[in-house]
């Protein structure tokens, strides 16, 4: 594939992207290449939906085929909250810190047996010609009272990974993305690219 456009403005997760399917696709370009291309309206009920919405719009407007994500966390005990709500829990605009402090304050009286939680990403593919495609991954944890760890973002230091005794926050960066829900969402999507664009030609 020559050229993908990612729907997202942040060219940080641009290059993260060209890193994950370098060899598989030329050039990987985002929103902010694409004059005139405005920002999706996130107003789906699950981060599937809203994927595939800002996948759709991206590949509408620019022709090309598009690949866009949603993801955040979700708690058994709160019901699948923060879910899609996961980067504005405590509010608009909201920051980690407070988003973390929300989590805790709402998990005050649930007991640590009760507090599975998972990162969840779906990965979203479209192409104009309509071809849609989505890779979900997921990795299982607990929350904490307090957080450890100093690396990642979001709700890292919260999030004691299972089967590692450590949070995400806690882990090398290697090891983060080897078993990230973003990680295992993008490989999919990489054997994907593999087997039905490489394969065919």
């Amino acid at each position: 594939m020559k050229k993908l456009v990612v729907a997202t403005r942040n060219r940080g997760k641009i290059r993260e992207i060209q890193a994950l399917l370098d060899g598989l696709i030329e050039e990987v370009i985002c929103s902010a290449d694409v004059d005139g291309f405005s920002d999706t309206v996130e107003d789906g009920g699950s981060f599937e939906e809203n994927a595939l919405k800002k996948a759709r719009e991206a590949a509408l407007f620019t022709g090309l085929p598009a690949l866009a994500d949603d993801s955040g966390l979700v708690v058994e005990a709160l019901n699948g909250r923060p879910g899609v709500y996961s980067a504005r829990f405590a509010g608009e605009g909201a920051g980690d810190e407070a988003n973390n402090a929300r989590l805790i304050e709402e998990l005050e009286k649930i007991g640590p047996d009760r507090r599975q939680a998972a990162f969840v990403c779906v990965l979203a593919f479209v192409t104009p010609d309509g071809v849609e495609r989505t890779f979900t991954g997921r990795v299982g944890g607990r929350i904490l009272d307090l957080p450890q760890g100093s690396g990642g973002f979001g709700y890292d230091p919260l999030f004691l990974v299972e089967g590692f005794g450590r949070t995400m926050a806690e882990l090398a960066l290697e090891e983060k993305n080897n078993i990230s829900h973003r990680g295992q969402a993008f490989r999919q999507f990489r054997d994907y690219l593999r087997v039905n664009i490489f394969e065919q030609t």
